[in-house]
């Protein structure tokens, strides 16, 4: 069996590194075979499996420095037949690229905006004075270095590899523990076997809106976990594009779906939401595995 797998592109981006994490543990312990398949956005990334063109996805959703990434969550709420599988943590190590020779002749920075902003004290302290400019990726705003020898790149040592372009500076993250989490996602039907991963914890992820912005509209469906002991480890808004002041809510919740508390807590928050959206029931690739 061949599948495939959509990630952020071009070649050396974080998200085709965290493909490529899965593709080896995919191969090693489920023996089936899997190519990659870059696409210029997150947005196309998850629209490939959605519309049947790549088996999985993997996208990134959330960011040790800089929180949630938007277009993910927003992207996973919009469409109705997508699953997340697992999801898998990614130590990130920012490196500036440029074929300038030295910092004092740089008068543009590309990068993701993602990238620009775990950047930003660096950025601030060193290249104060630069206009910084967002790209779809990391790596394609490595187009830009050879025809302009005063710009420079927030990439990875990996996409300088691959590119044959010097490095001025690495681990230029504001903080050295940065990592980005993950998802693998797919059509419900549509999933390798990962059933072998029983040492870790299960995770829920879900979302839902209320009917109305009233005091009180998020206490009760938080109260619900807590009556029945289950861990929320993460909570997020995100405006719903209907009305101003109105929100979707993300919550990542430590426990399997299939679980009686589960199964009982989501009866009873069916009573205070208005849409109400299960992500799914998944694992977190250990580390060690990658």
């Amino acid at each position: 069996m061949m599948i495939s797998i959509a990630h952020l592109g071009p070649p050396g981006t974080y998200a085709e590194q965290a493909a490529l994490y899965y593709l080896s543990w995919l191969t090693k312990n489920t023996k089936t075979e899997a190519s990659l398949c870059p696409y210029p956005s997150i947005f196309q990334t998850i629209y490939s499996v959605a519309k049947g063109q790549a088996d999985l996805a993997v996208v990134p959703v959330e960011n040790s420095i800089q929180g949630g990434v938007t277009v993910t969550l927003d992207t996973l709420w919009q469409l109705d037949n997508l699953q997340i599988q697992l999801a898998l943590i990614v130590p990130i190590t920012h490196a500036l690229i440029s074929c300038s020779q030295s910092l004092d002749s740089i008068k543009t920075v590309y990068s993701h905006p993602q990238a620009l902003a775990q950047c930003q004290k660096w950025l601030e302290k060193f290249l104060g004075q630069v206009q910084l400019v967002p790209t779809n990726s990391t790596t394609e705003a490595l187009q830009k270095l050879e025809s302009d020898k005063a710009a420079a790149a927030i990439s990875s040592l990996r996409a300088a590899q691959l590119y044959d372009l010097p490095v001025l500076a690495n681990g230029i993250n504001d903080y050295p523990d940065n990592c980005t989490r993950f998802w693998v996602v797919s059509q419900p039907d549509n999933s390798p076997n990962h059933e072998m991963l029983t040492n870790t914890a299960f995770y829920t992820s879900l979302a839902f809106s209320v009917p109305a912005n009233l005091p009180g509209v998020l206490v009760k469906p938080l109260q619900v976990f807590a009556n029945q002991n289950i861990n929320l480890s993460k909570i997020e808004s995100r405006p719903t594009k209907r009305s101003l002041g109105e929100y979707v809510f993300f919550m990542d919740l430590e426990a399997d779906v299939s679980s009686t508390k589960m199964q009982s807590a989501l009866a009873e928050l069916s009573n205070y939401t208005e849409i109400l959206k299960i992500f799914g029931t998944y694992n977190v690739l250990p580390t060690e595995s990658l």
